[in-house]
C-alpha cells in the first residue's frame, strides 16, 4: 500500500511539473533608471516647478536588460524632454501623469525599434513620482 502511494504522490508531482512548464510562465525583468530622473516642467507660476521620478522597465526577456542598459543615455533624454514639455496641471493630475507614462512607454518603445529592430519594453512604471 505504502509503495502505491509513493508511486501516485511521485506521478502526481511529475504531472503538475510538466504542465507547469507547458503554462509558458513569463520570467520579467526590469531595468530601473539609476540616479532618479529630475527635471523641470512648464509652471503656471513665477516659481520654477520640478519633477522627480523613477522609472522601471519591464521586459520579457532578461537578456533584453544589456540592451537598455547600452541605450539608457538616449532613453533618460527622451524621457526628460517629454517630462520638460509637459505643463504644471498634467503633471500635477492624476489622469495627466498617467498621460505622460503613456507617452513616456510609446517613445521608449519606438526608440528600442530604431536602435535594436524591436519593441522590447512591456511596461514603464512610475515607481516614485514627486513634484514641486
Amino acid at each position: 500500500m505504502k509503495k502505491w502511494l509513493s508511486t501516485l504522490v511521485i506521478l502526481c508531482c511529475a504531472a503538475f511539473h510538466v504542465h507547469a512548464a507547458d503554462e509558458g510562465v513569463e520570467d520579467y525583468a526590469y531595468y530601473g533608471f539609476e540616479p532618479d530622473i529630475v527635471t523641470n516642467y512648464i509652471s503656471n507660476r513665477k516659481k520654477l516647478g520640478f519633477v522627480k521620478i523613477s522609472v522601471e522597465l519591464m521586459v520579457k526577456d532578461p537578456n533584453d536588460l544589456v540592451s537598455l542598459e547600452h541605450h539608457d543615455p538616449l532613453l533618460r533624454s527622451a524621457i526628460v524632454e517629454i517630462l520638460g514639455n509637459q505643463s504644471e496641471d498634467k503633471v500635477k493630475s492624476l489622469s495627466g501623469r498617467e498621460e505622460i507614462r503613456r507617452e513616456c512607454y510609446e517613445t521608449v518603445n519606438r526608440l528600442m525599434e530604431q536602435e535594436v529592430g524591436k519593441s522590447i519594453v512591456v511596461n514603464l512604471l512610475f515607481t516614485k513620482y514627486l513634484y514641486d
